[in-house]
């Protein structure tokens, strides 16, 4: 149940996203369309960011990872095999009818029948009718996972709580093959990575809670399945889900296509259908948890002020360069210097010289920029500048030659 207090963090939060450019609604200037929002600039940043270190960490740190990139739209039959045409519905509380979820389309001029597809409402099938394609093309050894972050659409009935239930979002999903006998084993590895993820992007451990989904509530391919809650504003509601999808999915697939999608042990020259380890990530929902979980308000220099709380590995700016005074040339010549110094290492490093260094601090404060740089007349005399801490305040002369290591170190 929504509180009051609640309701009012999330009106703020909505607020500082459009008045600072993160998140807009979608078609706004047309009235908007529900369940659709457009990323601004800070807020692609603060995509990329999470987006690339979860790539990262899931995929290009490990060996058995093989990234790919599956079209939205797919055969038909993809949807049928999977049991999405059939299942992949809510009721509609008026009638009690039950409504697809799926946007569905045709593909070239025909209206038959035979040219209907969907919009993916997930991106796993994407990786599991591509499965033989890798194993022909790489002979990868079990276990291994196939990786894919990508868009995806669900016709929700009622989309609401801004990010959170929208039409059309983003995961980050991996599908990770392993021989029957040792899911457990996976599953509670994977278990485990998604709980390290979570402290990553910087949510509070006291935020994230563990959801042993029943018999009765598991999607129909489950044996076992782990949701990860967030406590959002609008109450505990799921964030990932790690799911044990048996050999559900390449068994309907391989049936359906008539395709074979046995495994060859080349050790023990068995051949069997390997059993699939799901950990599924929500981008859009894990960009407002991460909102959330950063905005503070408190009092800096006996004045009240709001700011984001990032992990500095996500903030969609690393640092902000000033000059003290922007009517001073040969300030503004040194700054724009160290800016563009900065800017050659660190890709994510922005100059501003708009209002007085007050107004500017409070601006990067509430953006979440970790640490702001001023160049002010003693960095003439010695070549220091005045590095100032986003969440203390604190400010320190730091020399120039050694900040881009200070900024790469936060």
């Amino acid at each position: 149940m929504k509180s009051e207090k609640g309701e009012n963090l999330m009106e703020k939060i909505v607020s500082l996203c459009k008045r600072r450019g993160f998140v807009f609604q979608g078609s706004e200037i047309y009235g908007g369309l529900a369940g659709t929002y457009d990323y601004g600039p800070l807020g692609v940043s603060l995509k990329n960011n999470i987006r690339n270190l979860w790539w990262k960490i899931f995929v290009l740190d490990r060996d058995d990872m093989y990234g790919v990139d599956a079209a939205i739209l797919m055969n038909q039959d993809v949807w049928k095999a999977s049991g999405h045409v059939k299942g992949f519905s809510d009721p509609i509380a008026e009638t009690g009818k039950q409504f697809n979820l799926m946007f569905q389309t045709h593909v070239g001029a025909s209206e038959e029948e035979s040219a209907v597809s969907y919009l993916r409402p997930e991106t796993a099938q994407g990786m599991f009718v591509n499965f033989k394609n890798i194993v022909d093309s790489f002979h990868p050894k079990l276990p291994f996972g196939l990786a894919q972050i990508g868009k995806a659409f669900r016709n929700e009935i009622a989309p609401r709580d801004f990010l959170f239930r929208v039409r059309e979002f983003e995961q980050m999903e991996i599908e990770y093959f392993v021989q029957e006998k040792d899911w457990q084993k996976y599953f509670e590895e994977f278990r485990k990575k998604m709980l390290d993820w979570t402290k990553e992007i910087g949510l509070d451990p006291k935020h994230i809670h563990e959801l042993e989904v029943s018999d009765a509530d598991r999607a129909h391919y489950s044996k076992r399945t782990i949701d990860f809650e967030f406590d959002y504003p609008f109450g505990r509601k799921e964030l990932y889900g790690l799911a044990y999808r048996t050999d559900f999915d390449l068994k309907s697939h391989a049936e359906a296509s008539q395709t074979d999608f046995s495994y060859l042990d080349e050790e023990t020259k068995e051949k069997f259908t390997p059993h699939c380890i799901e950990p599924s990530f929500g981008l859009d929902r894990m960009i407002l948890a991460v909102l959330l979980d950063a905005y503070t308000e408190d009092e800096l220099g006996g004045e009240k002020r709001t700011y984001l709380k990032f992990s500095p590995k996500i903030a969609p700016i690393k640092a902000a360069v000033f000059p003290l005074l922007k009517n001073k040339p040969e300030l503004i010549k040194k700054a724009q210097e160290v800016y563009k110094n900065l800017k050659k290492e660190i890709a994510d490093v922005v100059y501003d010289d708009n209002g007085n260094i007050g107004k500017r601090y409070r601006r990067q404060d509430e953006i979440g920029t970790p640490h702001c740089v001023t160049i002010d007349f003693d960095t003439l005399e010695d070549n220091t500048v005045t590095l100032r801490d986003r969440d203390t305040g604190k400010q320190e002369r730091v020399k120039i030659d050694e900040l881009t290591s200070r900024l790469k170190g936060v």
